[in-house]
């Protein structure tokens, strides 16, 4: 009777033991797990309430987000605060933070992260993707957790903490930039504030922009973007009777123009799928729309042959592509003139910096801020992968295109990569060992004193 009374004694604790894994998150959990740091609850909150501003096209909300932030940086006495505008409307703000440093006259360094987001699609998601929610299990789940809302909360925690430590005061002067219009291509955005007076009077040396999570448990890092062309394709012909079979009608020639657009972009894969290169080393080009037939009040018109057909693509090229050969390639086998065919390219930023070199930043010995970089990286116990070029595109490529050395980087390991999907998140305890790792990176280069 006593042994079974004890029994039932010691179940009570065990019972609410289980509840606590239940029902509170990663918080509590991280309580009796002594291998875990505490989680800090006030940076997270913080986190959440960014993203719980709706940034997301085709209307984001900038000032809410701007205010947001000022309110941030306000805390933070060491920050100079500033509100740029590019657009004659005025309705895409940049905000430009400085912490200056004891010596101006040095190269600065920049963070640059964007307010904007892409759409989202509630019903998809397993949370309201405005409502920054916090699950147990320590992720948390909005549009622009990891693209990229997160890298510019971290900016401002690691700054912050390190303002203050009364011992450091940077040597180089950093700033910080929330820039609009990323997501729909930068031209608004960075790609104005780069050929600005403001931006000159930065003296940028250095510059750190957005990467993406890794599934693994090193870092990845980014020395270059591919750059995005958008190409239409329009071929023509006479109109025919949907029974007839001719030469050179409109969708026939369409027809055999993307068969030899896919037969490039197998070839392109097949290097990927062998080992032989990565998917952002080579050229992709995939089909985005289709626009041929003539309109029916029912449809389409199915004993017609159209005049007109047209097709889209979107082809990505990296910075060791030639695109000299590649728009020979076009016009000479893609959508030939001897064809009845058009052509239309919209580069959709350069392929080339202001001195004709491929749009990259050296990641070895031959910059020193590579090394720097690098060795904060490390001693914030962290490990890099191997450099890569990024698969799509981000305002990174606005200063390289000045010769300004520029990585992307987000810290997140152990991450699935999930910008522009549903379901997006970020766990509380990679966002935190994030911000250890931009104290890390900030403490270096900002103390660097060597010469570029």
């Amino acid at each position: 009777m006593s042994r079974h009374h004890h029994r039932r004694r010691l179940a009570l604790p065990v019972f609410f033991l289980l509840l606590l894994e239940v029902f509170l998150p990663s918080a509590a959990k991280n309580h009796h797990q002594s291998t875990d740091p505490p989680i800090d609850p006030i940076p997270i909150t913080r986190f959440r309430e960014y993203l719980r501003i709706i940034t997301a096209h085709p209307t984001p909300d900038y000032t809410s987000a701007i205010n947001y932030l000022l309110n941030l940086s306000s805390e933070i006495p060491s920050l100079q605060s500033e509100v740029l505008y590019f657009t004659p409307q005025k309705d895409k703000p940049l905000l430009l933070l400085t912490w200056a440093g004891s010596d101006p006259t040095l190269p600065s360094i920049l963070l640059n992260s964007h307010l904007d987001s892409v759409p989202a699609e509630p019903h998809k998601w397993v949370h309201p993707p405005f409502s920054a929610h916090y699950a147990g299990d320590g992720k948390i789940f909005a549009r622009g957790a990891q693209d990229d809302k997160c890298i510019g909360i971290q900016y401002l925690e690691a700054i912050k903490s390190l303002s203050q430590e009364n011992q450091f005061r940077p040597l180089r002067n950093l700033h910080i930039s929330f820039v609009p219009d990323e997501e729909t291509g930068g031209f608004d955005g960075m790609a104005k504030f780069v050929e600005s007076e403001e931006f000159k009077k930065l003296n940028v040396g250095f510059v750190l922009d957005e990467g993406q999570a890794s599934p693994g448990d090193e870092y990845r890092v980014f020395y270059a973007d591919r750059s995005p062309w958008h190409i239409v394709i329009k071929a023509v012909g006479i109109p025919g009777h949907g029974s007839r079979m001719y030469d050179n009608c409109a969708m026939e020639n369409l027809m055999k123009s993307i068969e030899v657009i896919n037969k490039f972009r197998d070839a392109e894969f097949d290097k990927v799928k062998a080992g032989l290169a990565m998917n952002s080393e080579v050229i992709s080009a995939n089909p985005v729309f289709l626009n041929a037939g003539t309109p029916s009040p029912t449809g389409f018109v199915m004993n017609m042959q159209p005049s007109e057909a047209e097709a889209g693509f979107d082809v990505r090229l990296p910075p060791t592509a030639d695109p000299d050969s590649l728009r020979r390639r076009i016009a000479e086998e893609w959508a030939p003139a001897w064809r009845n065919m058009t052509f239309k390219i919209t580069e959709k930023g350069p392929l080339r910096d202001y001195l004709g070199r491929p749009l990259l930043t050296h990641t070895n010995d031959s910059n020193p801020w590579w090394s720097v970089f690098k060795d904060a990286v490390i001693a914030a116990s962290g490990k890099l992968a191997k450099p890569e070029i990024l698969a799509s595109t981000t305002d990174a490529r606005f200063m390289r295109q000045l010769g300004i050395p520029t990585l992307g980087f987000s810290p997140m390991k152990n991450t699935p990569i999930l910008l522009h999907d549903h379901n997006e998140f970020l766990k509380d305890s990679v966002f935190l060992e994030g911000i250890k790792v931009y104290k890390s990176i900030i403490r270096s280069l900002t103390s660097f004193a060597g010469s570029p």
